[in-house]
């Protein structure tokens, strides 16, 4: 019988991914659902297309701008584009740019469908067949499909962090719901939020031994121990941050649960080894969960068979993230050349600047000395390019600096300056996943992945929660401080910055490792939700974006004068992205607290 089915063949059909906020969109197709669930091949496609749903960083918002553009990272060139929202305040209920509630929702949608029907493969052709060879693929099969169903869980994890980052609380689901019962709908509260995250922990603690360490690297991409351990470390990081602790910005909102973890709540944090009870932590417990946190981030790191290591050549991590030691999990996304056609500077033939750098973020790079730029020193001010921590060169494209074989100039009236329509605002460029051997003119393109964890995170998250539980330099029994974790980024070769001095205060620590986050993960998306969580949006976001005037005196001489390029926006209401008003409303969800 022919009928109609539910995300049920997507694999073979991507371009009929919905775009709007439907938790169970119908698609009409002429294959029945015994033909996608009872064979090897439909069945694993399945599993594989709910890969799709992961985020795409490096064209996220309006088909060409990261989201380093929504906050103090950068500026993007094409002023048409949907980021702008974010900057000038204008987004809300009826209009939001990040499209995260309908791609999770799908992607949650899907993941529920598929382990569902999951076990309805029928391998019995292979089953009671004698032979050998055919035994052999009989246990590989079922070994892929039991593998599947962990690769699955993960990613509905993943989707629902994503979701409770940007909105908190959210309607947990472990099946899949019919939108179009409005009885059923209804009847989908918002989880309170400290259950969010413990169904997050726990579905990582579920299934990170059912997934294996490293696959070759015709499968990179497919989810992993490391990935499960690497999203449980990042969930905690975030359920032990003052944003999901602090509602009184809300306003005496009435839902506090939906946006913070209250003292009498608990949150899954973990297994006891002995006795293998759930551990909880009550959320008045900050330094448990700082505590818990820090583990999470330390099984990554311990985590041997991975052999996860931070890469001496910074660029390289980006340029070859689907294969790189340092990376845990990427989206893959293909050859081609619209990234750098997006990003070259307007100097080369088919380059529209895009994301460019904002001198917010140029001024957070240290000097080589390890000291913070300061505009107001002469020295630095005539050459403040020079003597800088070296991730400076690997991630920005400065003026004078060489790209593509010339010398990039983006002084007024230089090739890649101001006065140039759609030339950078700011006076950089973007040197961070940008291929300099992409020929635009041959469309001769490069492979491209999005990365979603990697090993120096993880180490980041291990430093700030260490330094919360317990101060910058105690251990803990645990083997690595905090500053013994900050420092193995900061003195890796290829960066060697120095040390971080164990004379540094648990307050002087928490600035650097801010700063240290937002210098090593720049453009990786993590700058807009960080300064959420750390509750300093207002003002990191709220500034004015800032740039550099470039004048040339002499060939070679320049000067450098700081400038305004855009007031930006950020309100208190904006800590939380608010419900999509059509599902709020349907729903009868309480929205989020402001808007």
């Amino acid at each position: 019988m022919r009928r109609k089915f539910l995300h049920a063949i997507v694999a073979f059909f991507p371009l009929l991914a919905v775009g709007a906020c439907d938790l169970s969109p119908e698609i009409e197709l002429s294959m029945t659902l015994e033909d996608v669930t009872t064979t090897y091949n439909n069945t694993m496609a399945r599993a594989t297309a709910v890969y799709m749903y992961l985020p795409n960083g490096l064209s996220y918002v309006g088909g060409d701008a990261m989201l380093a553009s929504a906050c103090d990272e950068a500026e993007h060139t094409n002023e048409g584009n949907s980021v702008q929202m974010f900057n000038t305040g204008s987004w809300s209920q009826l209009s939001n740019p990040d499209d995260a509630w309908a791609r999770c929702f799908n992607g949650i949608y899907a993941a529920n469908l598929y382990l569902e029907n999951c076990d309805d493969v029928d391998l019995d052709y292979l089953k009671y067949d004698s032979d050998e060879s055919v035994q052999a693929q009989y246990e590989l099969y079922v070994a892929n499909l039991e593998r599947a169903k962990y690769e699955v869980r993960f990613l509905r994890a993943f989707y629902y962090f994503e979701l409770v980052q940007r909105y908190g609380a959210v309607p947990v689901m472990e099946r899949t719901y019919d939108v179009a019962d409005e009885a059923e709908y209804r009847s989908l509260p918002r989880t309170p939020l400290a259950d969010c995250f413990s169904f997050i922990v726990r579905e990582c603690d579920e299934v990170a031994d059912f997934l294996p360490a490293r696959y070759g690297s015709d499968e990179s991409g497919r989810a992993t121990k490391g990935a499960a351990l690497a999203l449980k470390s990042r969930a905690l990081l975030f359920a032990a941050s003052d944003l999901y602790h602090d509602p009184s910005w809300a306003g005496g909102f009435a839902g506090p649960e939906l946006i913070s973890i209250r003292d009498n709540d608990e949150v899954y944090v973990g297994k006891d080894q002995a006795t293998g009870a759930d551990i909880m932590v009550s959320g008045s417990d900050r330094t448990a969960l700082w505590d818990a946190a820090a583990q999470a981030a330390k099984a990554v790191i311990d985590l041997t068979d991975a052999r996860y290591t931070l890469l001496s050549n910074y660029s390289d991590i980006f340029l070859t993230a689907a294969t790189s030691m340092e990376t845990i999990l990427v989206r893959r996304i293909g050859n081609s050349t619209s990234f750098e056609s997006t990003n070259y500077s307007v100097g080369f033939d088919n380059g529209n600047s895009g994301t460019t750098p904002s001198q917010n973020l140029v001024d957070a790079f240290e000097t080589s000395n390890g000291q913070p730029f300061n505009w107001d020193d002469p020295a630095m001010a005539a050459n403040p390019y020079e003597d800088r921590d070296p991730r400076l060169d690997y991630a920005i494209i400065t003026n004078y600096s060489t790209f593509k074989d010339r010398t990039m100039e983006i002084y007024a009236g230089g090739r890649d300056g101001a006065g140039i329509t759609h030339a950078t605002r700011t006076g950089y460029y973007l040197k961070k996943y940008v291929d300099p051997n992409v020929d635009l003119i041959q469309g001769k393109g490069t492979n491209h992945s999005w990365i979603i964890f990697r090993f120096a995170e993880m180490y980041l998250n291990y430093a700030e929660a260490m330094n919360e539980a317990y101060g910058p330099n105690d251990n803990h029994g645990y083997g690595l401080t905090a500053i013994d974790a900050i420092n193995r980024i900061r003195q890796r070769i290829g960066v060697a910055m120095p040390a971080v001095p164990t004379s540094t205060t648990k307050d002087e620590f928490r600035d650097k490792v801010r700063n240290e986050r937002r210098v090593e993960l720049c453009f990786e998306g993590h700058r807009m939700f960080d300064v959420r969580r750390w509750m300093i949006a207002e003002d990191a976001l709220g500034a004015p974006l800032r740039g550099v005037s470039i004048t040339q005196a002499s060939q070679g001489n320049f000067s450098y004068t700081p400038i305004n390029v855009e007031n930006r926006v950020f309100q208190t209401k904006m800590y939380f992205y608010p419900i999509p008003q059509t599902d709020q409303q349907i729903a009868g969800w309480t929205q989020n607290p402001l808007w």
